[in-house]
């Protein structure tokens, strides 16, 4: 919530206030706010002296500058800054200062709108900047394309700064869509004009010469100086990096401009890197089918969870938040899929010993040593409180398990005294282990963040029996350090894929430490095309085919579905997730996913978060990905 908000006004302010000073030789300047409600804009222009010869006109339904009227009457701070002034209280100009006037009107009705302005003083010959404020959104495009033609035909000198949502089709547009209908509130340009293409075309088509558009992200990593994004990244303890990112792909910024000499291009001038603009090229699609299930429990509604094979047919899925008993919660219960008979069935686990604290933790690795054995390693509760250790997870040998009943786990202490979190532990499906001559099995540990550290570099070689670390040489270039990642093992060595770096963008790396006679290596995979960078996607290797699933990308004109990279020749393919027999959004960023091999289907489990201030949505159930066709194909 802060950082969105934040980054709404730093948007508006960063181009409002670029206008005063880009206009200072002309004697006379103007900025028409529509649909103003109870913005402090003119306040906090006035109070940094960017007003020496502007007037600000803001425009809302009449009820509302009233109230706003009425309250600037009664701060004595607020009337200090306008100084002389007429309060109206009656008719459409609700307030009128020196430089500050208020007004009453419907900016749907576009000729009563220009009769008010023209009432209150405004001059259509000098340089004008009108802003919207997620505004025209709410109106009937005729209307809202009408008023932004009437701008760029009746001014000679005109800008226009738009602040908007956009791309409604997606999991979090649907989400977000849902929310503003139930608000009886529908934002109705997004049909017509659903990403920032459509709209730059919009304004070039309503007579306007020069038009700028980018999303929210592009406009923090781009528009922002680094020393701002450092300042603002350290305020709070903070690890919501994929609601943020989709929060910021799902609204744009705006600025066009038509007569200025010369041109106002406030987001241009200021880019430090260029915008994210590489396309995606789709390969094909996936079908996504919901899985056959025996069950009506909650509890696979979760993110941030683990879930891992711990024999043929049987999925065990720990931690993570979700719903609980009606509730939203820190999961206190293992939940378990079993397939028989062709359904699978979903239950609770029987924990051995139910006095031994789980912890409740988020963004763990589960890695199976045995049949019989799993390793919890890391996670957090809270931004703040990361570092929960490890524990082991220990369950029956047996695997003729039938109903989740069967299935029991009891938990271990483990004492260690080095802390993980947001690591991964790169696994198979019953056992990660990287072999020597002298014949011992590691687990592999790198990456991460902890409470004090946005992200880390180092890696851990831990003897899977003694589970105690161990110093193995590693030679070659050292990959960028990184939380969020996957990681897979392959030909004894393991597979770095992605991550979320210490600037807090998307990596598209891919490295492969190799196993040596005496040691390991790094080495980069090179892929053709490039890899899209992502984060928060999970990974699986078969038959030489890396597998990349969901996660959260730049590209805010889709969403990660399967990525298929051939380990021998490089080639990068991108498929998308067909959900048109799903009835809900499918959101797969903070899931977790299993790979079958035998029937080259992939298990999708959870998944979903906060949807900035639209509500949470969590991925009510299993979800299957038949893999057949594209594995076939490579």
């Amino acid at each position: 919530f802060h950082r969105g908000y934040y980054i709404r006004a730093r948007a508006v302010d960063h181009c409002v206030q670029d206008f005063p000073l880009k206009t200072q030789s002309h004697p006379r300047t103007q900025i028409v706010s529509l649909g103003a409600g109870f913005d402090s804009l003119y306040f906090r222009l006035k109070d940094i002296g960017l007003l020496h010869h502007t007037v600000i006109y803001e425009v809302d339904f009449p009820n509302v500058a009233c109230q706003k009227a009425a309250l600037i009457k009664r701060m004595k701070e607020l009337s200090a800054l306008v100084g002389d002034t007429e309060w109206e209280g009656l008719g459409v100009i609700a307030f009128s200062g020196e430089d500050y006037k208020l007004l009453g009107v419907d900016l749907s009705e576009l000729s009563e709108l220009e009769r008010a302005l023209e009432e209150a003083g405004l001059d259509n010959e000098i340089p004008t900047l009108f802003m919207a404020e997620v505004v025209l959104t709410y109106m009937e495009n005729s209307r809202s394309d009408a008023l932004i033609q009437w701008a760029a035909e009746h001014f000679s000198q005109a800008c226009f700064l738009l602040y908007e949502q956009m791309h409604p089709e997606d999991p979090f547009g649907r989400v977000m869509q849902q929310h503003f209908s139930q608000l009886n509130s529908a934002l109705n340009s997004l049909a017509q004009y659903p990403d920032c293409e459509a709209q730059q075309r919009r304004f070039f088509e309503k007579g306007w010469t020069e038009c700028s558009v980018v999303d929210m992200n592009d406009f923090f990593t781009c528009c922002t100086p680094e020393v701002e994004q450092r300042r603002v990244q350290a305020l709070e303890p903070f690890d919501e990096y994929e609601e943020w990112h989709l929060k910021c792909s799902h609204y744009f910024v705006l600025t066009a401009s038509k007569g200025m000499e010369p041109s106002w291009t406030p987001l241009l001038s200021s880019m430090t890197v260029p915008p994210h603009d590489s396309p995606v090229r789709i390969s094909g699609s996936i079908t996504a089918a919901v899985c056959a299930t025996r069950s009506e429990i909650s509890g696979l509604r979760r993110y941030g969870h683990r879930s891992v094979l711990i024999k043929p047919n049987v999925i065990l899925t720990t931690g993570g938040f979700g719903e609980e008993d009606g509730h939203h919660c820190r999961m206190r219960n293992f939940h378990v899929l079993i397939k028989h008979a062709g359904y699978w069935k979903a239950g609770y686990v029987k924990k051995e010993n139910p006095h031994k604290r789980w912890d409740e933790r988020l963004y763990h690795t589960v890695s199976c040593l045995s049949n019989s054995l799993a390793l919890v390693v890391g996670g957090r509760t809270s931004p703040s409180s990361a570092g929960l250790g490890m524990l082991w997870l220990k369950f029956p040998e047996t695997s003729n398990a039938s109903e989740p009943d069967d299935i029991t786990v009891e938990l271990l202490p483990f004492y260690a005294n080095t802390m993980f979190w947001f690591c991964d532990i790169s696994n198979s499906n019953f056992s990660f282990h990287l072999s020597f001559s002298i014949g011992k099995k590691y687990l592999f540990l790198y990456g991460g963040r902890s409470a004090i550290e946005p992200v880390l570099g180092d890696w851990y070689f831990l003897h899977a029996q003694e589970l105690s670390c161990t110093v193995i040489p590693v030679e070659g270039p050292v990959p960028e350090s990184r939380h969020s990642h996957s990681a897979c093992s392959w030909k004894g060595g393991v597979l770095i894929a992605g991550g979320l770096g210490a600037a807090e963008q998307p990596l598209g790396s891919i490295f492969f430490l190799r196993e040596l006679e005496h040691g390991f290596q790094w080495q980069t995979v090179e892929t053709h095309p490039p890899l899209i960078p992502r984060y928060s996607h999970t990974a699986h290797v078969h038959d030489g085919k890396l597998l990349l699933v969901g996660g959260v990308w730049f590209h805010s004109s889709s969403v990660p579905g399967v990525t298929v990279i051939d380990l021998i020749t490089g080639l990068c393919l991108d498929y998308t997730i067909n959900v048109e027999h799903l009835k809900w959004p499918l959101m797969l960023h903070n899931h977790s996913s299993v790979f079958l091999p035998n029937e080259k289907e992939l298990l999708l489990i959870g998944g979903g978060g906060n949807c900035f201030s639209f509500g949470t949505h969590l991925n009510p159930e299993p979800v299957s990905l038949s893999l057949s066709n594209i594995l076939a194909s490579h």
